[in-house]
């Protein structure tokens, strides 16, 4: 890490503090996170058209929807983000292989600091829901890889070699 690289939410004396964005000029900002949740070939097989049905309505349909409900209410969940009014938030899943589903939150805003935390906590929200709505098919579900992809606007723009 260089020299000039330090922890953003402390203050001067070491304790926690909302970063002071007061002075920046608000940028288009774009975060994109991933997750992978490994349902297994036998959850995998239950899928119809690409969504398992369920009582409790199609899973994917419902991972999407708590996933940008997750993302709007980031700031409620993570101390000291600051309070966001996206610009757009979209969360896909498709198919990853024959035993895993890829989740892909992107978050969008015009301001003053970024949307990581945003389509990080996105693409969290949805895996868990998945993992909710599949647990009594098995617990074996295994939510893994949420990182963040990519993110530009702000100090510096980011891409996941990966």
């Amino acid at each position: 890490m260089p020299d000039s690289a330090k922890l953003t939410h402390l203050n001067d004396a070491g304790q926690p503090a909302m970063v002071d964005v007061g002075a920046k000029q608000p940028t288009r900002r774009v975060a994109r996170a991933r997750s992978r949740v490994v349902l297994g070939p036998e959850i995998m097989a239950l899928m119809k058209e690409g969504d398992l049905p369920t009582r409790k309505g199609p899973v994917f349909q419902t991972a999407i929807l708590a996933g940008i409900m997750g993302a709007k209410r980031t700031s409620e969940l993570i101390p000291l983000c600051h309070p966001l009014g996206l610009d757009n938030c979209q969360v896909t899943i498709e198919v990853d292989g024959p035993d895993a589903v890829l989740i892909e939150c992107t978050a969008t805003v015009t301001g003053k600091t970024g949307v990581e935390m945003e389509a990080l906590t996105g693409a969290s929200v949805a895996a868990l829901t998945i993992y909710d709505m599949c647990k009594a098919l098995s617990h074996d579900i295994l939510i893994q890889e949420t990182r963040l992809v990519s993110k530009t606007g702000g100090k510096q723009d980011f891409h996941h070699a990966g």
